[in-house]
């Protein structure tokens, strides 16, 4: 590395250490390596499968955090999980389902999930599933993928699906009902 990067990331480094509160930088724990991590990049893979099989596959419950949802087979693939008794739950951002003619939350609510949104934050830009939680074997789904069919389709993306890691998706669960604790439930029409 050179001298002059090496003195711009040090000096980075030290002005975040320097504006993080007192024991914000122990304040997130470490959490296991343990599990499974399947990494996919849409367009080249095909993250949407991915992702609609391991709904296919909850059990007991699947929490989404979304900045948009417009993919009619994600749509599907929750209101499915619902139909068959999982508790499904979907948090997302409240600008962008104003603004987006496409997205589907007024669907996923008639079809009896509660979703939330959020308005606390300028951008609610979070894209996760926590799927399972509670069980041995629980799943979370992260990344930069959206859920629209342009994710997939005609974005370079990224999209994690980490299994059979409690301590993460604990920490992901909790970070979900924080959230919802915040949100503002979306009427049905």
């Amino acid at each position: 590395m050179r001298r002059g990067r090496a003195r711009w990331l040090a000096a980075g480094l030290l002005c975040a250490a320097a504006i993080l509160p007192a024991g914000a930088r122990d304040a997130a724990p470490s959490l296991p390596a343990v599990g499974t991590v399947h990494v996919l990049f849409p367009p080249w893979d095909d993250a949407e499968s991915a992702l609609i099989a391991a709904v296919e596959a909850a059990r007991t419950q699947v929490l989404v955090q979304a900045f948009l949802l417009t993919s009619r087979t994600i749509a599907a693939s929750l209101i499915a999980a619902r139909r068959r008794g999982v508790d499904v739950r979907v948090l997302a951002d409240a600008r962008q389902h104003a603004q987006q003619p496409g997205s589907l939350l007024a669907s996923l609510s008639e079809a009896g999930i509660p979703v939330g949104l959020e308005t606390r934050f300028r951008h609610a830009h979070n894209k996760v599933m926590v799927i399972d939680a509670a069980h041995k074997q629980p799943v979370v789904i992260a990344g930069s993928y959206n859920y629209t069919r342009s994710a997939q389709t005609m974005n370079a993306e990224n999209l994690l699906i980490m299994r059979g890691n409690p301590a993460l998706a604990a920490r992901y669960a909790g970070n979900w009902w924080r959230h919802q604790g915040l949100a503002t439930p979306l009427v049905r029409p």
